[in-house]
Formats: structure tokens, C-alpha cells, sequence
């Protein structure tokens, strides 16, 4: 009997931030699964970064009672299930880092560092560009004079910028670009892979973990990975690791679409993927685990 691959879910997002369910029954859902383990990845406040609310950002005034909360779900759960705390860290050009004191000092499990929001050099407001599709389309408009390929640089110019000044472990939906850009072609497709060369090879010189996200596909705002198959073709030619997630946004997601990551793995000839598997001497520890 060929047994199963084991599975994490670490980038899941509760009542804390923008989820739907609470942290235990997400921890009771991923024990229900069989999971090998759950992480907690609440999106990291930005609204003295930004200068207004984001609307799906943890608050500051919350942040010790999350950390306390999954603090006390991991002793719950000991012996039964590895829980862990982590952070999705925003990084906004000059204004936030997954290396900022206040998330350092949390001691957190693991970190993944994310690009949601871009910062146009004419100044601009930052805006998202996962957001509705009015809000990317006014960004591309206001603060980059509707150049597309401008924006497509400034997103991997940005991506490089995080990854260079590290402070994280997981590389967040790489490619979360394309979710406003399907079926348009706003660049080249040449030129979108040399820059996503250019991240592949940053993120093995870092030696960062990818995620490979079905968020897009649980929500049924895309239907594809994040990173698509051509990424992760280059991301496994420069021998990036992986570990699948959810971005699960409600606790019957802790593991949705799967599958689906797992056989675009195998497409891409990854052979193995990684389980968090805690942390010693603050640096996130894997487990490797055959695809």
C-alpha cells in the first residue's frame, strides 16, 4: 500500500484579521485532516503604515491577544497536533518590512513575507494589487499613467527589494500580480519570466521557501496556483523549496485544492515538498516530505 503524503497548513487567516472562523476550529479541522500541522499567519497591521484602514489587516490593539490565543491552542493541542504562530508581514516600500521591531520582538514560529501593495514613484497612495479590479485599474492609471509594463516592474522591483532585506521564511503568493491581470496582455510574456528568473535566483541565494497558494482557487477569485506551473518551473530549476498552502480564509479551506498544487508540482518535476516542523535557534526548521 503506497501511503499518502503528509501536509501543513500554515498560512490561514482567523476572526483575528479577515478569516471567518475562530483558531480552534481551525485547529479542530486540521486534526479532523490528519494534518501534520497548523500555522497562523494573521496579516500584520499596517494602518500607521498606510494611513488608513485596511479593512483585512489585524489591529494593533489585537495583536497580544492573537499571540496569546495561539500561544494557548498549542498547549491545548500538544501531543495531538503541531500548532504554530506565525505572521503574513507586508512589505510596503519604505514603510513596512517583515523587519520591523514590533513583528520581531513576537517571536514568532515563522514569518511569510507578502507584496500586496504597491507604492508608484510619483507618490501616489499604495494600493493593492489583489484588491477589487477598480482599485488596481485607478493604481495602473493615477500612478503609473496606465503602463502596465511599468507596474509589472515595480511589482518585481518590489518583490526583490523584500527579499534582499529578508527578515522572513516563506516567499507569499509570488506571481498574486496575475489575479488582476487574467486574459489581458498588459507586458510580454518574454519579459515576465526574466523577472521572474531574477526572483527565483534571489530566492535561492536567500534560501527561502516558496509557497505554493491555493487561496485564489479555494476563494474562486482565479483558477490557478500561486505560483503558476511556468514559475514553478523556473522556481525548481534554481532549487527553491516549496511548501503547500491554503491561504485559508474559513476552516473548510484548511486544505482545499490540494491536490491540484500537488500535481502542478509534479508537472513542474519537484519531487519533494517541505512541512514546518518548528523552530530552533529562531530560524524555522522543514521536514522534507516526498510528493
Amino acid at each position: 500500500m503506497i501511503s499518502q503524503p503528509l501536509f501543513t497548513s500554515i498560512h490561514n487567516h482567523t476572526i483575528f484579521c479577515d478569516g471567518k472562523d475562530d483558531i480552534e476550529t481551525m485547529c479542530y479541522t486540521a486534526y479532523n485532516k490528519k494534518l501534520f500541522a497548523i500555522g497562523f499567519s494573521a496579516h500584520s497591521p499596517i494602518e500607521k503604515q498606510i494611513g488608513r484602514e485596511s479593512g483585512w489587516n489585524l489591529k494593533e490593539e489585537n495583536v497580544k491577544s492573537y499571540v496569546s490565543e495561539v500561544l494557548a491552542a498549542k498547549e491545548r493541542w500538544k501531543g495531538r497536533l503541531n500548532v504554530y504562530l506565525g505572521y503574513e508581514a507586508d512589505y510596503i516600500k519604505g514603510r513596512r518590512s517583515p523587519l520591523d521591531s514590533d513583528i520581531t520582538s513576537l517571536n514568532l514560529d515563522y514569518i511569510i513575507g507578502s507584496l500586496h501593495f504597491l507604492c508608484p514613484e510619483n507618490n501616489t497612495k499604495p494600493f493593492t494589487v489583489d484588491g477589487p479590479i477598480e482599485e488596481f485599474e485607478k493604481g495602473l492609471n493615477e500612478g503609473f499613467n496606465g503602463d502596465a509594463q511599468a507596474l509589472m516592474h515595480c511589482y518585481y522591483d518590489t518583490m526583490l527589494e523584500m527579499i534582499n532585506e529578508g527578515g522572513f521564511d516563506i516567499l507569499g503568493h509570488a506571481d498574486l500580480l496575475k489575479k488582476n491581470c487574467q486574459n489581458k496582455n498588459y507586458w510580454p510574456e518574454k519579459t515576465e519570466i526574466s523577472r521572474q528568473r531574477e526572483i527565483a535566483c534571489a530566492a535561492a541565494k536567500a534560501n527561502i521557501v516558496v509557497e505554493v497558494n491555493t487561496g485564489g482557487i479555494n476563494r474562486k477569485k482565479i483558477n490557478d496556483i500561486y505560483p503558476s506551473l511556468s514559475f514553478l518551473k523556473i522556481f525548481r530549476e534554481f532549487n527553491v523549496p516549496v511548501i503547500i498552502t491554503a491561504d485559508a480564509h474559513k476552516a473548510i479551506d484548511i486544505d482545499g485544492n490540494y491536490e491540484i498544487a500537488q500535481k502542478t508540482l509534479i508537472l513542474a518535476d519537484f519531487k519533494e515538498h517541505l512541512l514546518l516542523n518548528g523552530k530552533i535557534n529562531g530560524k524555522a526548521v522543514w521536514k522534507k516530505e516526498k510528493l
